[in-house]
């Protein structure tokens, strides 16, 4: 659905009056198209003392094609970025800036102790100002829980506090992103940082993503333009909004893609794969016997490598005046149909090892909703589903993630009263509703085979939504 006030507040008039009264003004977002640099701009490199990451920086940096400068703080980027054949040079210097530049990278692993922080106030304050609109900020840590001491944990966690911090406070269509990497796992996080300092990246904002060490092989794709070249995906609820974006940008990164949606939504749906050169599949997954006939198609098909479970319902009713069926009827198709399709496939190898496995929850299911406890119920157990199951499908060398959307401009939200609906658009750091495209992109970076380090992490698709922040 088009956004009347995004336009409005950006033409020359509307702009005039937004700023005489105050009111807020969203920047109309960059998205990725076919053939983009991962980045438009300078990446500006910061650290701490005895940072971790900075060779393994520089050489994702360097496939990338990615420019760089050097922070004052951090004179040593200059001779790191040149041995790995990056053209670098200082930023700013005798307390002024430098040029603008389109990111910000600030490698904060080698913090280990809160009165260390000053490298970060440092770093931030001189640069805040000198970034350019839809910029990027990416802060690397350490995960707390996997800190030698107490001190170093305490302070690695401090970091999401900045970030989300950092994501109100940067505007002009900008984001900020913790990824914490676990020791060990420093060269697995090449996809996570092509995602995050890109336009895929555009509604995903103060979130914190855990790279660990893979799962299963690390494959690095012939071509990054097209990740899943060769890869079979199923994708459920396709036939329309969020799901047919899903299945155009997975066949735009290279997957053959396996539109699948009920049998009345088959039109629909056979319409997508058209489009995409996929084929199309009507099927009720929330029939008992859904999941034996899915193992049935990708053994026929040779067996799949990612499964996108999109397909979802809501039937809104606060819970005093909801039916039992109408319970039981979410909670199964949300939920418990993921399940017993997970099982099925994994277990009988129809999900081949080195399988991806994406689901789809909600901003509901971590914040909760009024008249929304079916679905939140649902959505929350997704995120539940994910996280106990990861470990579990590592040693099959398959990853589970998700994603929780916020306020998408869809079919659903278009019908939701205006009041509402400019409620949600408005009450996130990006002041305006993502698009399906957006969501689609989180799920093709999990989908990644270069991804296999990212297991078991739920990253909102929300444009930092002040409801459940």
């Amino acid at each position: 659905m088009k956004d009347g006030y995004l336009d409005f507040a950006n033409s020359p008039m509307g702009a005039k009056l937004v700023n005489a009264l105050g009111l807020p003004k969203p920047l109309p977002l960059e998205r990725y198209k076919a053939g983009d640099p991962v980045v438009k701009g300078t990446v500006l490199v910061g650290g701490s003392v005895d940072a971790q990451l900075l060779e393994s920086l520089a050489g994702f940096f360097k496939g990338m094609g990615v420019q760089t400068a050097a922070h004052d703080r951090l004179p040593q980027w200059v001779s790191v970025a040149n041995k790995a054949g990056l053209t670098t040079g200082r930023w700013g210097g005798n307390g002024k800036p430098g040029e603008k530049v389109k990111a910000l990278v600030f490698d904060a692993t080698g913090l280990s102790d809160s009165t260390q922080t000053d490298a970060l106030y440092w770093f931030f304050h001189d640069t805040a100002r000198s970034l350019l609109p839809c910029a990027r900020v990416v802060v690397i840590g350490r995960p707390p829980e996997e800190c030698s001491s107490p001190r170093k944990a305490t302070v690695q966690r401090s970091l999401e506090g900045l970030t989300r911090s950092l994501g109100k406070e940067l505007k002009k269509g900008s984001n900020a992103q913790l990824v914490y990497v676990s020791e060990g796992a420093e060269g697995n996080i090449e996809s996570t940082l092509r995602f995050l300092l890109s336009a895929r990246s555009t509604y995903v904002s103060a979130q914190v993503i855990r790279v660990g060490k893979p799962v299963g092989e690390l494959v690095k794709p012939a071509d990054w333009a097209k990740p899943l070249t060769g890869k079979k995906v199923l994708v459920t609820g396709a036939s329309r909004g969020i799901g047919a974006a899903i299945a155009e940008t997975m066949a735009r990164d290279g997957a053959q893609v396996i539109v699948l949606d009920v049998p009345q939504a088959l039109a629909g749906a056979e319409e997508v794969a058209k489009k995409i050169g996929g084929k199309a599949m009507g099927l009720d997954i929330g029939a008992a016997d859904a999941p034996q006939k899915l193992v049935e198609a990708a053994k026929a098909d040779g067996g799949w490598d990612v499964i996108v479970h999109n397909a979802g319902i809501t039937r809104d009713k606060t819970i005093a005046n909801m039916k039992e069926q109408i319970w039981q009827l979410v909670v199964n198709v949300n939920l418990s149909t993921q399940e017993r399709i997970n099982d099925a496939m994994v277990e009988t190898g129809a999900l081949k090892s080195g399988g991806r496995i994406v689901c789809v929850s909600s901003i509901s299911g971590i914040s909760g909703n009024m008249g929304q406890t079916n679905y939140a119920v649902s959505k929350a157990g997704v995120i539940g589903m994910v996280q106990a199951n990861a470990p579990i499908y590592a040693q099959k060398g398959i990853t589970i993630n998700a994603v929780a959307p916020g306020f998408i401009e869809t079919q659903m939200t278009a019908a939701i009263p205006f009041t509402i609906r400019e409620a949600g658009r408005r009450m996130n750091s990006m002041s305006q509703g993502g698009q399906p495209v957006d969501v689609a992109e989180a799920i093709c970076w999990y989908a990644s085979p270069a991804s296999s380090g990212v297991n078991a992490n739920v990253i909102r698709v929300c444009g930092q939504s002040l409801i459940g922040a």
